[in-house]
C-alpha cells in the first residue's frame, strides 16, 4: 500500500470516529429532539429555546456542531439552525456559535479537498454554468469567492471546495470563506432574533422580503453567474521576459540579507578569486550546481560585475517571484528545450557589453556529483566567441542536498573563480576540446571532497529525512517504495529500520552501503539491467496534471489527471487538460532528461510550457529521471 492511500485511509478514518463521536452527541440526551426538530418541528421555538437554555455551555457547543454538519454535510440546510440560534442565544451569542461552527466545517472540507480531489469542480463547471477555471485565475479570485456566498443554489461546502481547488494556502482560504458566511449567518440569526423581539407581522414581513429576493436571484441565476464570469475575466500572466540590466538597488541589499540569513543558518563560505587580472565584460561564466542556492554562492565572486543568470523558467510562473528575477537580471530557461526566447536573451546581454552567469548541468544533482551538460552548450560557448568563465563550487551540496530537509550546520561552502578560455583559445579549440576541458573544470564529487576536509561535521536533527525521494528500492528484500526516514534513521517498511547516517553522510551498523551515493548508484544499476533486458520495459503511473499558472500567483495549478508512460519510444500523457480530453507524446530524441522534483513530481517542457505530472506514489519521481537517462543516453543518439 502507497503512502498516498495511506494518508487518505487515515484521513477517511479520522473523519469517520470524528463524525461517530458527533453523532453519539447529537442523539445524546434532549439534542436528538432539538436535532430532529430542525426539520419535523415537533417542537416550537419557545420549546426549542426552552430546551437550549437549559444546557447552558452545552447548548453554545451544540449549535456550533450544527453549524459544522450544514457546512460538511450540504444536504443539511443553513437558515434551521441559524435561525434557532437566534432565538436562543440572541443575535451576537448566536452568530459566534454559528461563526465556529462554519470555520470549522471549513476547516474540514480543506482537509478532505487536499486529501481527495478535484471531484467537486465538476459540480460548478456542469451545474452552476460557472467558469472555474477563469475565476481560479482571476486577479478577483477572493472577491469571487465572497460573491458566491449570496448567490443561490450554492451550499457553503460547495463555496469551500472551490476555494480549496483554487491552490489558497489554509491561512487565506479559512480567513476568506469564514469571512464571507458572516453576512448570511448575521440575516439568518436576526430572523430569529426578530421573530423572538418583534411583532410576528415584523418577522413575517421580512422573511416573506427575503424570500422574494432569493426567488428573482434563482431566477435570473444564469445572468448572474453570466456577469460572475465576465467578472472574473483578467489578463493572463506570462513568463516570457525580455532580459534587463540587473538593478543594484536591488542586488546588494539581497545579497546582503542572503548572506546575513545563511550565515545564521551556520553556513561558511569561503570565496576565492584566482583571477590574475579583472573579469572581462563581455563574457560567460559557468558554475557547477549542486544546490538550489548556487547563485548566492557565486554572486560572493562576481557582485561586482552584476552578472545575468539563466533561470529554470518554472520560477517566472510567480509573478512576485519573476518581478524579484528579473529585477536582478535573470531571465527564463525552459530546460532540456530549444527555447529561442532565452537564446535571444543570452545574446541581447553579450551584446551589450555584460556578463552572462549560467549552470549548463540544468538541474540540481542528485547525488552530490556532476551530471553531464547538452552537447548544444558547447556549441554555444563556441559561437559566443567571449571568455568564458567558471564559478567551481564544493560543499554545497552537503549543506542543502536535493533531498534534505533544512540546512546543515557547520557546513563549509568553498566558492573558485578562474578562466576557463580567453576569447583567443576558445577560437582555436574543437568542440570536443572545449566540452573535456569545460568537464574536467566543473567535475566535482561530494564525498570525495569531504574526505579532504576531515575537520567537517554535519549537524541537522532530520540528518536522513527525504532520503527515501532519490532510495527508491530496499536493498534487503528488494522492494520498491517502501523506504522511509525519520530524523537520523533509514526504515524500510518491511524490513525495519535499516541503518542512520552520521555526522559525514555515512551509513552506520555496517550497512549494505557506505553511503548514499553507493545506494543510489546500486538501485541505477538495477534499473538499467531491467530496461536492457525487457524490450518492452515502461514506467507507468497515474498522475495529477498541472501548468503553469495563469494569474502568477503560484508557479502551478492544477490541470486534469490522467496517466504517464515512458518507455523506448518516450514520454506519453493521456488524460484531461482543463476539463477536456487530451493527450501529448513527447518522442525520445526530444527528451534528454526528465526533471524531477525529490519527493514531489516529474517534469518536462513544452516550448514555454512546463508539463508538471505528479504521480500518485511520490517516491517514484527519481525512477523516471534515472529512466530517462537510461532511455536518452543509450536508444537514441545523443544530441
Amino acid at each position: 500500500m502507497n503512502r498516498s492511500t495511506k494518508i487518505k485511509i487515515l484521513v477517511a478514518l479520522g473523519f469517520a470516529v470524528v463524525a461517530t463521536a458527533l453523532m453519539v452527541f447529537m442523539i445524546s440526551g434532549d439534542n436528538f429532539i432539538i436535532f430532529k426538530s430542525l426539520f419535523t418541528h415537533e417542537l416550537s421555538d419557545e420549546e426549542l429555546r426552552d430546551r437550549l437554555m437549559e444546557f447552558g455551555v452545552r447548548g453554545y457547543f451544540t449549535i456550533a456542531m450544527l453549524s459544522m454538519l450544514q457546512v460538511v454535510c450540504t444536504f443539511v440546510s443553513a437558515e434551521p439552525v441559524q435561525v434557532l440560534a437566534g432565538v436562543t442565544f440572541g443575535f451576537w451569542i448566536g452568530s459566534a456559535c454559528c461563526l465556529v461552527g462554519v470555520a470549522l466545517g471549513n476547516s474540514i472540507i480543506y482537509l478532505l479537498y487536499k486529501t481527495y480531489g478535484n471531484k467537486i469542480r465538476e459540480y460548478f463547471v456542469n451545474n452552476l454554468h460557472f467558469d472555474i477555471d477563469r475565476a481560479a485565475r482571476s486577479k478577483r479570485m477572493i472577491f469571487i469567492v465572497f460573491l458566491l456566498y449570496f448567490l443561490p443554489s450554492i451550499p457553503y461546502g460547495m463555496i469551500c471546495f472551490f476555494a480549496s481547488s483554487v491552490g489558497m494556502r489554509f491561512r487565506r482560504y479559512i480567513t476568506v470563506t469564514t469571512l464571507g458566511s458572516i453576512p448570511s449567518i448575521c440575516m439568518g440569526v436576526a430572523l430569529g432574533h426578530i421573530s423572538l423581539m418583534s411583532d410576528w407581522r415584523v418577522t413575517v414581513g421580512v422573511f416573506v422580503i427575503l424570500m422574494i429576493i432569493l426567488c428573482l436571484m434563482t431566477w435570473k441565476r444564469h445572468y448572474l453567474f453570466a456577469k460572475l464570469n465576465e467578472f472574473a475575466a483578467s489578463t493572463e500572466y506570462s513568463s516570457k521576459t525580455t532580459v534587463g540590466e540587473s538593478k543594484k538597488l536591488w542586488v546588494y541589499p539581497l545579497y546582503r540579507l542572503v548572506a546575513l540569513y545563511f550565515s545564521l543558518k551556520g553556513i561558511k563560505l569561503v570565496s576565492k578569486n584566482k583571477l590574475t587580472e579583472k573579469l572581462e565584460s563581455p563574457s560567460i561564466v559557468l558554475c557547477n550546481h549542486g544546490s538550489f542556492i548556487d547563485f548566492y554562492y557565486a554572486e560572493s565572486l562576481l557582485l561586482d560585475v552584476l552578472p545575468s543568470f539563466i533561470v529554470a523558467r518554472l520560477y517566472f510562473y510567480d509573478k512576485r517571484l519573476g518581478y524579484l528575477l528579473r529585477k536582478v537580471g535573470a531571465f527564463p530557461k525552459s530546460m532540456f528545450q530549444a527555447d529561442l526566447e532565452s537564446t535571444k536573451n543570452c545574446l541581447r546581454v553579450l551584446k551589450s557589453g555584460r556578463v552572462l552567469a549560467m549552470m549548463p548541468e540544468a538541474r540540481l544533482s542528485t547525488v552530490g556529483r556532476f551530471e553531464d551538460i547538452q552537447d548544444r552548450t558547447y556549441s554555444f560557448l563556441k559561437k559566443a566567441d567571449v571568455p568564458v568563465y567558471t564559478v567551481k563550487i564544493n560543499g554545497d551540496y552537503l549543506a542543502d542536498p536535493k533531498w534534505g530537509k533544512g540546512f546543515r550546520r557547520g557546513a563549509l561552502v568553498e566558492a573558485e573563480l578562474d578562466i576557463l578560455f580567453t576569447q583567443e583559445e576558445l577560437r582555436s579549440l574543437s568542440l570536443e576540446e572545449i566540452e573535456r576541458k569545460t568537464v574536467e573544470r566543473l567535475r566535482y564529487d561530494e564525498m570525495e571532497w569531504l574526505e579532504t576536509k576531515p575537520e567537517l561535521h554535519y549537524r541537522s536533527k532530520r540528518m536522513a529525512e527525504g532520503l527515501e525521494n532519490i532510495l527508491s528500492r530496499c536493498p534487503k528484500c528488494n522492494s520498491k517504495y517502501t523506504i522511509t526516514t525519520e530524523g537520523k534513521a533509514v526504515f524500510c517498511e518491511k524490513c525495519g529500520h535499516l541503518t542512520d547516517i552520521d555526522d559525514r553522510y555515512k551509513f552506520t551498523n555496517d550497512f549494505t552501503f557506505g553511503s548514499f551515493v553507493e545506494w543510489y548508484d546500486w538501485q541505477y544499476e538495477l534499473l538499467k539491467s531491467e530496461i536492457f533486458e525487457n524490450e518492452s520495459f515502461a514506467l507507468k503511473t497515474s498522475v495529477e496534471l498541472r501548468l503553469p499558472s495563469k494569474d502568477g500567483g503560484a508557479m502551478t495549478r492544477y490541470a486534469g489527471n490522467g496517466v504517464c508512460k515512458l518507455d523506448r519510444t518516450g514520454l506519453k500523457y493521456v488524460g484531461t487538460r482543463d476539463g477536456n480530453d487530451w493527450e501529448i507524446a513527447f518522442p525520445l530524441e526530444k527528451i534528454y532528461r526528465v526533471l524531477f522534483g525529490a519527493g514531489q513530481n516529474f517534469e518536462v517542457y513544452n516550448d514555454s510550457e512546463i508539463l508538471f505530472f505528479v504521480p500518485r506514489e511520490l517516491r517514484m519521481a527519481v525512477d523516471w529521471y534515472m529512466a530517462s537517462i537510461i532511455l536518452h543516453d543509450n536508444f537514441t543518439n545523443k544530441e
